[in-house]
């Protein structure tokens, strides 16, 4: 493969610290390289000095003559007064950036749902990231330079995003580096993955999930004293490995070596023991949602819009439980009634008597009041011990290993608490709540800010907590890897997802698609007036809404549509159990097993497709 871009001895210092010394590195046609790595340690320094943005103290970076280097930024710069379309396109007239095909995928992609005219000033964080990945990917580029891309996006649009990434340019053309934490859109975009530790950058073959193979037999070989870090990377392999097929047949490894890696790995968690302590903390009632319904009023038309409709859902003792939904669908509202923060307007909210919600925010409002004490000072104050774990594998920690477990060295216990960096902050954070003891724990994008090293470590020690999970995340990995089971706010209701992530972009895909075919601009949340006819439906009158008889009639089909999915989600598990049980040599039998499967996931979807017209029917 040809040669685009090079880098050669290069050394990197900033005050007290080198951070590279003698990199040489280079990116040829095809390359979709994945940069990891420790917060701090130089993912970004690296990329920005490759794509020409940072100077190396010594060294050089070459490129091919010609060659066009786009860069995405971890903060989104728009000049005063910028508007969406401005920013996208420039000056150039619509009928010549409607012509061309990757434009109008991008602007169709990213921002249909934004004000063509709005000012980018007025737009949220999310929404002003759309916009600056528009902005760059409507260029044409040899080299994009993605610095965490997926930062404020949701599950759809970094899906989106993936997909377009895959495409954008013929086998063994083009070339991309990205920095991300989010190690599914890592697997799915990258060929190779390079990480940046001790001063050096070390290639890695395939994506996130083979790195990790090699990382683990690297470690092996070499006799690391890194132990807990190589622990945690094993059960992560093991995680992966026993995992959706999907996901396990693309890292280009040996499956054989990777099994022989986990033969000894016990399962993530012992969902058995830590089922029975989460009874015996919470009692059989935790959290119960009959009928829930919350509306808000409008401050400016004085008109009532509601955001949840009659959502009934029963949590759990031990349920790790994870919630989808675009941005506006209504996920933190659910969440503030899980917590007794917000009372529904309809039906009711019953909560067990030795319920203790703990909800580890977005803010960081449980620090401010530690906001000038040095760490140690801070757990000085917290309880004596934590215990971790379950039946004979249970242990207490002190306050101060859990923070080396969760990554704090002791020359950091002697920092203030407002000199930490955003990761570091994220951490402690948890670690309040945590030392709190709750039984029901919430957690609304606790990724922000983590390496992929302290997610691992994260996803460790929530495999050891014994009590009832909620999360909210836009990072599929986590989500996936955390939580057993999924649900989705789709128009209004709480939907479970017997397919997880997949099946949710199944259902908006198809959303989507309805609201094209009945003339409607696809649902989302945004301004008033959305990106140009060119490149997105033209609005129209959606379909009427259903009432009387013909009312009555849809809702009870819908209701029997969710008692059969909820039955062939039963049915799906007994069949993976049996097809797990079964003699693997059979493959006659695993046919036959497979075809049932097979045909069970193809109701379903049809099912599906079907709660989702009557659904905008019933709106």
């Amino acid at each position: 493969m040809a040669h685009l871009l090079g880098a050669e001895a290069l050394h990197l210092e900033v005050p007290a610290r080198i951070i590279f010394d003698s990199v040489t590195i280079g990116v040829a046609e095809g390359d979709r390289i994945g940069i990891v790595g420790r917060n701090g340690d130089g993912k970004s320094s690296l990329l920005m000095m490759l794509a020409g943005r940072r100077d190396p103290d010594s060294g050089q970076v070459t490129s091919r003559g010609g060659t066009r280097i786009g860069v995405l930024e971890q903060s989104d710069a728009f000049p005063e007064g910028e508007t969406v379309g401005h920013a996208i396109v420039g000056e150039t007239p619509e009928h010549e950036w409607a012509g061309v095909p990757r434009v109008r995928e991008v602007i169709a992609g990213l921002v249909t749902d934004l004000p063509w005219d709005g000012l980018i000033a007025d737009l949220s964080g999310g929404q002003q990231r759309r916009v600056a990945l528009a902005r760059l990917l409507a260029g044409e580029w040899d080299i994009l330079a993605l610095d965490e891309p997926t930062n404020h996006l949701d599950v759809e649009a970094i899906a989106w995003l993936a997909d377009h990434l895959k495409r954008r340019w013929p086998a063994n053309q083009g070339a991309l580096l990205v920095v991300t934490h989010d190690r599914w859109f890592l697997d799915e975009v990258c060929n190779t993955t390079w990480e940046v530790h001790d001063r050096i950058v070390e290639p890695f073959e395939g994506g996130y999930a083979a790195y990790i193979l090699q990382r683990v037999e690297r470690d092996r070989q070499a006799a690391v004293v890194e132990q807990k870090r190589q622990n945690l990377a094993r059960k992560e392999l093991a995680w992966l490995r026993r995992g959706a097929p999907a996901r396990t047949s693309k890292p280009k490894f040996r499956i054989d070596a990777a099994n022989e890696l986990i033969a000894d790995v016990p399962e993530i968690r012992d969902r058995v023991s830590l089922q029975s302590m989460a009874v015996a903390r919470l009692g059989k009632e935790v959290v119960n949602l009959l009928d829930a319904s919350v509306s808000f009023g409008d401050p400016e038309t004085g008109a009532e819009r509601e955001v949840l409709h009659e959502v009934e859902w029963r949590l759990a003792p031990g349920e790790r439980t994870g919630i989808l939904g675009r941005n506006g669908a209504g996920k933190s509202t659910l969440l503030g009634l899980i917590d007794g923060t917000l009372e529904p307007t309809s039906g009711t909210v019953k909560r067990g008597k030795t319920v203790q919600v703990a909800m580890l925010t977005q803010r960081i409002d449980e620090l401010e009041e530690h906001w000038n004490d040095p760490v140690r000072v801070v757990i000085d104050g917290l309880r004596t011990s934590f215990t971790v774990g379950s039946g004979s594998k249970a242990q207490d920690l002190t306050p101060g290993q859990m923070l080396e477990r969760m990554g704090f060295t002791n020359a950091q216990l002697s920092t203030q608490v407002k000199d930490l960096s955003g990761g570091q902050q994220r951490r402690l954070q948890l670690l309040l709540i945590l030392l709190g003891q709750p039984n029901v724990l919430i957690l609304d994008e606790p990724t922000n800010d983590l390496d992929t090293d302290m997610l691992a470590a994260l996803e460790d020690l929530l495999d050891s907590w014994p009590g009832t999970l909620i999360v909210v995340s836009h990072d599929r990995y986590f989500l996936e890897r955390v939580t057993d089971q999924q649900y989705a706010i789709l128009h209004r209701r709480l939907r479970h997802l017997p397919g997880g992530v997949d099946e949710y972009l199944r259902l908006r895909a198809a959303e989507r698609a309805a609201g094209e075919r009945a003339g409607s601009a696809p649902a989302a949340s945004g301004g008033s007036s959305a990106a140009p006819a060119s490149a997105a439906s033209a609005a129209g009158s959606a379909a009427p809404a259903l009432a009387g008889a013909e009312r009555r009639t849809a809702e009870k089909e819908l209701q029997s549509i969710e008692r059969r999915l909820a039955k062939i989600e039963t049915e799906v598990a007994a069949v993976h159990a049996r097809m797990a049980a079964h003699d693997q040599s059979d493959y006659a039998g695993l046919g036959a097993i497979g075809e049932e499967l097979s045909a069970l996931e193809a109701e379903a979807a049809e099912r599906e497709e079907r709660w989702l017209e009557l659904s905008e029917l019933l709106e």
